[in-house]
């Protein structure tokens, strides 16, 4: 649950070269389609061709038409947990630069190609990946494509858009001081991570943003960025063949970068767990709430039986914990539970707000409600109601290109087979009672949570004794 993923931006384009590299190989989504059908109402994904640049970047092209549109996912696994240490945000920081000139093209050329196109182009950043997003009419493919290419390959990181871009930054951090629910979550990433590569915001911190010169961006560039650590993803009305020649036109030369992906090891622990930590913020008349504990990597063979629970718990509106809290009590205008799952690993957390007098009630009530699905698990009627709800809401993630590319890029990057989206709802409608409860007794707080709460320290430190040991930090700690 880092907070500020960095968000998609738009941005630009240009024309293609070269063409060479290894022939796509058909492969068809899902061995077991057939099956699928069978017992769901038929989601499908289109055929996947896969190939090989000369450079060393895996290609997956996916035709799917009718609208004369094409989808681009260039996923990098070069994410926030691979930042240096002391250079947190560095990776989040490049990506915004990324767009900001290349060798052949400056910032405003870029935005003029793409936008005269009727193309969009955005980056975005998670712990695990960096990635740049286009969607292009079919016609421009190849040379928007191109303009990806140059991005990734050539970007110049002129010093002027290194400046500005610092600057920017650093006002946004202070801007942020402002938004009590951006700085909790800060707090709650470093409560539950620590020192771990995933335990600080995507974008840094003040701090850290202060320190980046043009130098940092060039080495994390040259360092973290190459083919080998990449992958392309192509969905839309697009012949596979045509991708793989304009993707190595795009990416033939491209080198730099590691052989393999950075190794993120999983935590022993969880940082804080057992422990509170309170943000000072002597103005505020609310009090923000953020609990959490151990979850799961993306992948994990409790991903279903956890899911199903929480949609229970937590995770819709009318779950437990909102028919508890906010319906019942009056507590809070809103409240959730959630699993966030990455490459390596995952936490289960709870985020709501309320009144600063109620601070203690209402942790109390949500750990009550927590302890009675580890205790018990769900009723069946819950459980049945929670994979209806799930299952109808997924065929979504097949609904565009763009969902569709996003799903396939999941799926690779995690290992969860190419028959994850079409097998999701079979394998979500066959977790049981029995699972349900072995996963609450794991997830659900089985050990003391870490406890965050951000608002006036002297008055909310007397309702949370007996918690765990309390700590107090200003809120300026997390700009």
């Amino acid at each position: 649950m880092a907070s500020r993923k960095s968000p998609s931006r738009k941005s630009p384009a240009r024309p293609a070269k070269r063409a060479g590299g290894k022939a796509p190989v058909a492969r068809k989504a899902s061995p077991k389609r057939g099956a699928a059908r069978a017992t769901t109402s038929a989601l499908t994904l289109p055929t996947l061709h896969e190939s090989t640049t000369s450079s060393g970047l895996k290609v997956i092209a996916a035709e799917r038409g009718p609208l004369p549109m094409v989808s681009v996912r260039l996923v990098i696994r070069a994410g926030s947990a691979t930042d240096p240490d002391g250079k947190h945000g560095l990776a989040d920081f490049t990506a915004r630069l990324l767009r900001r000139g290349t060798r052949r093209l400056n910032a405003q050329a870029i935005d003029e190609a793409v936008e005269f196109v009727g193309a969009s182009l955005g980056v975005g950043v998670s712990e695990d990946t960096l990635s740049v997003a286009l969607t292009t009419p079919s016609e421009h493919f190849a040379q928007m494509l191109d303009i990806l290419g140059q991005l990734v390959r050539e970007p110049t990181f002129p010093q002027s858009e290194v400046d500005d871009a610092r600057e920017r930054e650093l006002a946004q951090f202070a801007n942020d001081l402002d938004d009590p629910s951006i700085i909790a979550d800060r707090a709650m990433v470093r409560a539950l991570w620590g020192n771990h590569p995933y335990g600080h915001d995507v974008g840094g911190s003040s701090k850290t943003v202060k320190t980046f010169t043009r130098d940092d961006v060039v080495r994390f560039h040259q360092e973290r960025m190459g083919p080998k650590v990449s992958m392309l993803i192509v969905v839309g009305a697009v012949d596979p063949q045509r991708v793989a020649a304009a993707a190595e036109d795009a990416f033939a030369d491209w080198t730099g970068g590691p052989d393999a992906p950075v190794a993120i090891p999983a935590p022993e622990r969880i940082a804080q767990g057992g422990r509170v930590i309170i943000v000072d913020k002597p103005d505020q008349t609310q009090s923000q709430v953020r609990l959490g504990g151990p979850g799961m990597r993306m992948g994990h063979e409790d991903y279903f039986p956890a899911t199903a629970m929480n949609i229970a718990l937590g995770g819709g509106f009318t779950s437990r914990l909102m028919n508890e809290i906010r319906v019942n009590r009056g507590l809070t205008y809103g409240v959730s539970s959630w699993f966030d799952s990455m490459n390596a690993a995952g936490v289960f957390a709870l985020s709501t707000f309320t009144k600063t007098e109620s601070t203690r009630e209402i942790i109390d009530v949500a750990l009550a409600e927590i302890g009675g699905v580890r205790e018990k698990g769900l009723k069946p009627r819950e459980l049945a109601d929670a994979q209806a709800y799930l299952a109808g809401l997924y065929p979504l993630r097949t609904e565009t290109n763009e969902s569709i590319a996003g799903s396939i890029a999941e799926a690779r990057l995690h290992g969860l087979g190419d028959d994850w989206v079409e097998r999701f709802r079979d394998r979500l409608r066959a977790v049981t009672p029995k699972q349900v409860v072995a996963a609450a007794k794991k997830y659900c707080f089985a050990q003391a949570p870490a406890v965050v709460v951000l608002g006036k320290a002297d008055v909310v430190k007397k309702q949370l004794k007996g918690l765990g040991p309390i700590t107090v930090v200003p809120a300026s700690e997390y700009e």
